[in-house]
C-alpha cells in the first residue's frame, strides 16, 4: 500500500513513528533473499541473453537457496 510506513525510525530519533511489524519482517526476508540471489555470478552479471534462460537461472538459484 502506498504511503504506509514499513521501516521503523532510528532508535535515537526524537520523533518515533508507528510501523507495521509484519510488513517490516516480510520486507527483511525479501531483501535477504535478493542478497543471497546476487551471490550467484551468472545472475548478478546476467550472462544469459534470452529472458527465458535468465528466468530459468533465477528459478534454479532460488531452489538452491530454498533447499539450503
Amino acid at each position: 500500500t502506498k504511503g504506509q510506513v514499513v521501516m521503523p525510525a532510528k532508535s535515537n530519533s526524537i520523533d518515533q513513528r508507528d510501523y507495521d511489524r509484519h510488513l517490516y519482517k516480510a520486507r527483511h526476508l525479501i531483501e535477504n533473499f535478493f542478497a543471497k540471489l546476487k551471490q550467484y555470478r551468472a545472475i548478478a552479471t546476467r550472462y544469459d541473453k534470452l529472458a527465458q534462460n535468465f528466468l530459468s537461472a533465477i528459478y534454479l538459484a532460488s531452489t538452491i537457496i530454498w533447499l539450503n
